[in-house]
């Protein structure tokens, strides 16, 4: 889902001095173990409750983008959102590099067992690889929800060259600022019946989940199943979320 303008230089210029301990800190074993059973997995709080609120803050900040997305006009659901200009805000750019190896390895991992092409294993061997395959502009953007907005089940997938996991980081409170506004995943099961998944964030938390795919075992060695994503309701209030995409779109 994306309406472009032109092409820009990918987190060009941006702050890489920016460090988030939270990133550091987190099970990885643990984070693997819930992405291969479930395709998607919580993460105690990355961000801070004021770099929750400085991050929301940028979503009027029409300088910060290079486009905007009213999702009831494409019948992508209802609200906004805007995909982030390069060079990208610098706690963005940092969540990029900051979560992209370990998420490599289990990208790898996942790749090994479907039998694909293995993945860089820094953000920017991936950028210079989506650069080569001509995906130029960066993906991450900030998602703003109101009173009866959702979005519906997608997938964030740009070019050739996906990388098959995301992150999407909750930025306010639920239950406080906004109710309602649940993050609900499909996921697609061979010869079976689709099954659902429903996931509530806390402030700061991320979700971590299969952009498209995963491998599944089954009887033959290893299967794919199909994942999509969207939002319920919310009920009131506003829902800001950061999403973090770590491959680039033509």
């Amino acid at each position: 889902m994306e309406e472009g303008r032109a092409p820009a230089a990918p987190d060009a210029g941006a702050d890489d001095a920016v460090e988030l301990p939270a990133v550091d800190a987190l099970d990885w074993p643990s984070l693997t173990t819930a992405l291969d059973a479930e395709g998607v997995a919580v993460t105690p709080p990355l961000l801070s409750p004021r770099a929750c609120e400085e991050v929301r803050a940028l979503f009027d900040r029409d300088e910060v983008f290079r486009s905007t997305v009213d999702m009831g006009r494409h019948r992508f659901g209802s609200g906004r959102y805007r995909y982030f200009a390069a060079p990208l805000p610098p706690v963005v750019a940092a969540l990029r590099r900051q979560l992209y190896p370990p998420l490599a390895r289990i990208a790898n991992q996942w790749a090994e067992r479907l039998d694909r092409p293995r993945f860089p294993q820094t953000h920017a061997g991936l950028t210079a690889a989506c650069a080569a395959a001509g995906q130029l502009r960066p993906t991450p953007l900030l998602l703003r929800y109101g009173p009866g907005d959702y979005n519906c089940l997608h997938q964030d997938v740009y070019g050739e060259l996906t990388f098959p996991l995301q992150v999407a980081v909750m930025l306010d409170r639920p239950d406080v600022d906004f109710t309602g506004g649940e993050s609900v995943f499909v996921e697609q099961r061979p010869r079976a019946q689709s099954r659902p998944v429903v996931k509530r964030p806390g402030q700061g938390q991320g979700l971590i989940f299969a952009v498209h795919d995963r491998p599944v075992p089954s009887a033959r060695g290893w299967s794919r199943f199909m994942l999509r994503h969207g939002v319920s309701a919310v009920h009131d209030g506003q829902r800001h979320v950061l999403g973090v995409i770590f491959h680039d779109a033509p």
